[in-house]
């Protein structure tokens, strides 16, 4: 199943890029021989300066036909790590191709896009800069692929 992170705005060097680099990697190592990826990403600009409803049509256009559609937004699900796992898993295992996790810009997703997600997932109440979010989902990912793969990485 590959995944995709559609995300508003370009991250070119430092440490988050790093970081996002670092954890695709181990996340392709460990989910590959599972059935999960590889992992695009994808990052958008609206150069246009159109709002949340032009980031809206670039990051649908981001999305493959017929992926499952994740939201990460503040108002959705709050997750432990091994129920994120137990999604993913869920996700691959009833056959999806693809999974999109969706990344709004500065004002998050527009009302109209997180409509059509087949979820929302929050990384918790407060609210994070869009370069960490990137980064705590690559770690998420990776995090997910060991649960599955019963590795020692995530100790409870």
């Amino acid at each position: 199943m590959r995944l995709h992170i559609c995300a508003m705005g370009r991250l070119r060097g430092g440490a988050e890029r790093d970081l996002i680099d670092d954890y695709l990697k181990r996340l392709d190592r460990t989910g590959r021989p599972m059935g999960l990826g590889p992992t695009s990403e994808h990052q958008l600009d609206d150069r246009k300066g159109g709002g949340m409803e032009a980031e809206a049509a670039l990051l649908d256009k981001a999305c493959p036909a017929g992926a499952v559609r994740v939201m990460l937004d503040e108002r959705g699900e709050v997750l432990s790590s091994p129920e994120f796992a137990r999604k993913i898993e869920r996700w691959r295992d009833t056959g999806a191709q693809d999974v999109a996790f969706f990344i709004g810009g500065a004002d998050g997703l527009s009302p109209g896009l997180r409509e059509t997600g087949d979820a929302a997932i929050s990384l918790g109440r407060m609210v994070w800069p869009h370069a960490l979010v990137r980064v705590m989902l690559a770690e998420q990912l990776y995090r997910a692929a060991t649960i599955l793969a019963g590795s020692p990485y995530h100790r409870v």
